[in-house]
């Protein structure tokens, strides 16, 4: 196994469980939007490792930090705390709404711990009855069992016996589907402040200022899940910051550890006081690893410049893709906010949306999607212009071979 060539996609079938299908292509290098496979073929990538990788690969500052602390330290358990961890958290602190921060190591922990933490909150304050949540369908919010069925996915959920009880879905930009379902029973309301893995979905801002007054009416806490819309995806710190409302709990993932796994859960000091001492953990959150990668990606998206960027490349793609568009006539809308974007297939490309993921592979651009009928878009935030350009000429070609039938 000391050849590399001998690591192939054939063994992902002899030693993995069969959950995931990955492609032939089997990436070893990366620098920048560009990543090399073990042929040494070039792609652009437009995917970011499902918009994670939010500086590109072995961005320079990342790299540092994780030479800098991987000689200093590696891991200690909760019993005791480290600077790493410490700093990230002020930073957080100091520049969102928040007063606290739990660490955790990726999405779902976070809104697990959000979930867990809605519920303790609501029946030390209002007893038992208080544990309705209230999420949207076609939402999404990790794996776990309780973080799954929230998500408002059956077939994701589904399957796996009973699920977590007091759980119930609105539509998404539907306030009176939220008003029919909401009552002082209701702990949490749920949402995403940009739907991504449901189709890419923006949120109207009526809809946003409703949810957050019912909330309020009902003594319910509003929970933002910022996992895929956070450190700067959508052009701003985070997306809430955009919507003109505060949530009271907020996840924040994938980018922030700009590939190195991490996560955490932002709140308040009186709704996080209700985390007493033993009532949850993670045995790898706050690793000073993860922090000290974390606040390097945190600082460098973390500047003005950074953040008008993706405003600006954002302008970018969706010129490009209308323009393919006008060329094919392959999308009925183009959607979605800063470097988080939807390509939406018309009703002749229906359920190909992985037609043009493979294409776009044969041309050398990594891409996504969002469900059946969506090409998703999430590149690095820094990604080059030039590079934008030349990918989108590389997907123009992929179009035109899934057009061309």
């Amino acid at each position: 196994m000391a050849d590399s060539m001998s690591v192939n996609r054939a063994l992902f079938d002899e030693v993995m469980v069969p959950n995931y299908s990955p492609s032939a292509v089997i990436p070893v290098r990366g620098q920048g939007s560009r990543v090399w496979d073990q042929q040494d073929r070039e792609f652009i990538d437009f995917a970011g490792g499902i918009a994670v990788n939010c500086l590109g690969h072995c961005h320079p500052a990342l790299v540092d930090a994780l030479k800098t602390q991987g000689e200093k330290l590696w891991h200690l358990s909760n019993v005791m705390t480290n600077e790493p961890a410490l700093r990230l958290a002020k930073k957080l602190v100091d520049n969102t709404f928040a007063e606290k921060v739990y660490f955790a190591n990726s999405g779902a922990e976070s809104n697990e711990a959000a979930l867990k933490l809605a519920r303790r909150w609501a029946i030390d304050n209002f007893g038992e009855h208080k544990s309705q949540i209230i999420a949207f369908k076609q939402g999404f919010h990790g794996r776990t069992f309780f973080t799954v069925t929230v998500g408002g996915q059956p077939a994701y959920s589904d399957g796996f016996g009973p699920k977590p009880a007091d759980v119930v879905h609105a539509e998404y930009n539907n306030l009176e589907s939220v008003e029919a379902l909401i009552s002082d029973n209701t702990c949490a309301i749920v949402m995403e402040p940009l739907q991504g893995e449901g189709g890419i979905i923006e949120p109207i801002s009526e809809f946003v200022q409703g949810v957050r007054a019912l909330c309020d009416k009902h003594n319910a806490l509003l929970v933002f899940d910022e996992v895929q819309t956070g450190v700067g995806r959508l052009g701003h710190l985070y997306a809430y910051m955009d919507l003109g409302v505060s949530p009271d709990i907020l996840t924040t993932a994938k980018a922030l550890g700009g590939g190195f796994p991490i996560g955490a859960m932002l709140t308040t000091t009186e709704i996080a006081k209700h985390l007493k001492i033993g009532t949850h953990g993670s045995t790898y959150g706050g690793n000073p690893l993860a922090c000290a990668v974390a606040e390097a990606a945190f600082d460098t998206v973390n500047d003005a410049s950074v953040l008008t960027g993706v405003t600006n490349k954002s302008a970018r793609y969706f010129a490009a893709l209308n323009a393919i568009n006008e060329k094919y006539n392959v999308f009925s809308e183009v959607r979605g906010k800063g470097l988080l974007i939807g390509a939406v297939l018309n009703e002749k490309y229906q359920g190909r949306a992985k037609d043009f993921l493979v294409a776009a592979m044969e041309q050398g651009l990594m891409t996504l999607v969002a469900g059946a009928n969506v090409i998703r878009f999430a590149p690095s935030l820094v990604i080059e212009d030039e590079l934008i350009d030349e990918g989108m000429a590389r997907f123009e070609k992929a179009v035109a071979a899934v057009t061309a039938g």
